[in-house]
């Protein structure tokens, strides 16, 4: 009788074995209610391990939280890329996002749902981060170049994606009868209309 082992994982690629198994942990069970011994299972990795790469849990949540926030703003960067004009970057933020959603569900749930404040007291409100303060730049910009009418800017980013950013809350709760992309025209126009000049 032969015993299959795993493959050993090292460095880099056992780094991001282990926050993959946490994201997806964290966005079935919460953070509260995974240990290091589920991830540690999960994984099929030792406790010293996960230790050699994150000092703790809170650690590892954060890594993974600025590594998914990373990731965000640089799918808003790749959608903003070529378009010109405010409503048309809004229009590929949102389509993009949308994406996301339905295309990597755990991620947009801990990004958008996880209550990131009750366990990284010292890390910004998601709202701060640099994937939203990118998507109030792009309505900012238009206040300046006349396209949107006069607003406060966080009013203005609040209108556009606010709504959107709602939707792929009910998207992710189950809620929607149709896929989250099918809402994409009427989510966009609405929005829009709330803060065109």
């Amino acid at each position: 009788m032969t015993v299959s082992h795993r493959p050993q994982l090292r460095g880099e690629e056992l780094r991001e074995n282990v926050l993959n198994t946490a994201l997806d942990l964290f966005s079935e069970k919460g953070y509260f209610n995974t240990s290091i011994h589920d991830i540690r299972c999960a994984a099929g990795v030792s406790t010293g391990a996960i230790y050699h790469h994150f000092q703790n849990k809170e650690a590892l949540a954060k890594s993974l939280y600025m590594s998914l926030l990373l990731q965000m703003d640089q799918a808003i960067e790749d959608a903003c890329r070529g378009k010109d004009g405010c409503m048309e970057r809004c229009r590929a933020i949102i389509e993009k996002m949308f994406s996301l959603t339905l295309e990597q569900p755990r991620i947009m749930q801990f990004v958008l749902l996880a209550q990131h404040r009750e366990y990284l007291p010292d890390e910004p409100p998601i709202c701060s981060s640099k994937p939203f303060q990118a998507m109030k730049k792009v309505v900012a910009d238009g206040i300046t170049n006349g396209e949107v009418r006069e607003l406060e800017p966080w009013i203005a980013a609040t209108t556009m994606f606010g709504g959107a950013l709602r939707m792929m809350s009910l998207q992710l709760d189950g809620v929607l009868d149709n896929p989250l992309t099918d809402y994409l025209d009427e989510v966009v126009e609405c929005a829009w209309r709330g803060i065109k000049a």
